[in-house]
């Protein structure tokens, strides 16, 4: 061909041939950057709504448990109410009982409050554990997904790059691995 056309003739052919490869290659990572970007926002996606709801059951157990907690208020309530009730009745019938009756009945305050306390700060204890093991669990998802969509993007560029053979030879030229 060059016998035919000459040197300058074959020099522009290679530089079309050229142009045009650079083209496709600039053509294939675009579409390639699309896909990625479309998966990419899709496992967000996904990652989002796994939060939502690992959020709504945290915010469910919450309030659950402050629910039991006023239950057991309500209860404590009754019985105190119960329990001056009593005194009250005691007190229009014997003034120099009604002391002692009072001071049993705040000993009972107190060992009940102090059973009351007890109860929440375990409760509380126990959420606070569940959320911490949430949140690690969440941490890890969150990095073994960012970590699968590095990977995701390595084997879709090691994929572009062996299926093109003029970028796999500019590759291995680059690691030195031809000469």
């Amino acid at each position: 061909m060059r016998d035919r056309l000459g040197d300058e003739a074959i020099e522009g052919f290679v530089e079309v041939v050229e142009g045009i490869d650079l083209n496709a290659r600039q053509d294939a990572i675009a579409i390639a950057e699309e896909r990625f970007e479309r998966r990419l926002t899709v496992e967000v996606g996904r990652i989002n709504e796994r939060l939502t709801v690992e959020v709504g059951r945290i915010n469910e157990r919450i309030s659950l448990e402050i629910g039991k907690v006023n239950v057991e208020i309500g209860k404590i309530n009754e019985r105190i109410t119960a329990e001056v009730g009593k005194i009250n009745e005691r007190i229009s019938l014997e003034i120099g009982k009604v002391n002692v009756e009072i001071g049993k009945v705040n000993e009972r305050i107190t060992l009940e409050t102090g059973k009351i306390n007890e109860r929440i700060t375990l409760e509380t204890g126990k959420i606070n554990e569940r959320i911490t093991s949430l949140e690690g669990k969440i941490d890890r998802f969150k990095a073994d997904i960012e970590g699968k969509q590095r990977l995701y993007f390595v084997i879709l560029l090691f994929v572009i790059v062996l299926s093109n053979p003029k970028a796999l030879d500019l590759f291995t030229k680059m690691l030195g691995l031809k000469p």
